[in-house]
């Protein structure tokens, strides 16, 4: 199968097309870099054409209240190209728990996205993934000071990028779902001792302040942000990871 991967050089995106490459598909990556911009329009006509598959990876470039215009215009125009294509499947990653936070400008505008892609034509799929592995450096950047970082207890169950990566390629691969997979990693940890093993493990001095009202994560109710029945757990652990990175 032909696959347009859009997005395709991001953390995600290019491993995304080394797993279906390696699964003997053709995986053709597309972003700014090649001449494709999902909010004008340019070159996503030839982008998807001939494509079976659509895998869709962009990102907003901001997190605030300008992100629901990017997502409205990306998904409006790469659903009309893929509709003008003909393509069979149409795949986003977006977040487990990401209805439930209306809070959040960001995660309200992955549910815009998310409901954009369900009202279209086209066949699809969401993979919902838990809190990246990669990202916790950024998460602690947020609340720090030389001496101290502030986080809340909210419970994260975080998962390396390379099993998100395996799940959407899976997905992309297969039938159209026409609904949501979740997949996260192993282990369940609130969002302050995870940053106090992260800490730890990489001999930094500061000290971690459990502080419920710190932070974007400070925002979310209960244990939104993990995985419930019918996720798919990978395997990669939060420890090995680190020991990895």
């Amino acid at each position: 199968m032909k696959f347009a991967v859009v997005g395709g050089t991001g953390l995600i995106g290019s491993r995304v097309v080394r797993k279906l490459a390696e699964a003997g598909h053709e995986a053709v990556p597309h972003s700014l870099s090649t001449g494709v911009d999902v909010l004008s329009g340019q070159g996503l006509d030839a982008a998807l054409a001939g494509a079976d598959v659509v895998v869709n990876l962009t990102n907003s470039p901001t997190f605030d209240d300008d992100s629901p215009a990017f997502f409205r215009t990306s998904m409006e125009n790469l659903i009309a190209a893929a509709e003008r294509a003909g393509v069979g499947h149409f795949v986003i990653l977006s977040i487990v728990g990401v209805d439930q936070v209306p809070e959040l400008d960001y995660y309200r505008a992955k549910t815009l996205q998310e409901n954009l892609l369900e009202q279209g034509a086209v066949p699809y799929s969401i993979v919902r993934a838990t809190q990246f592995m990669e990202f916790m450096d950024a998460v602690l950047s947020w609340t720090a000071d030389a001496t101290t970082v502030r986080l809340p207890r909210t419970p994260i169950q975080p998962i390396a990028a390379a099993d998100v990566a395996a799940a959407v390629a899976d997905v992309a691969a297969g039938p159209p779902l026409g609904g949501i997979l979740d997949v996260a990693g192993p282990d369940v940890y609130p969002l302050d001792e995870l940053g106090r093993l992260t800490l730890t493990f990489r001999g930094d001095g500061r000290s971690v302040t459990t502080d419920d009202t710190a932070g974007m994560f400070a925002a979310v109710p209960g244990s939104v942000l993990t995985a419930g029945r019918g996720a798919r757990i990978a395997a990669t652990r939060y420890t090995d990871w680190l020991e990895n990175a």
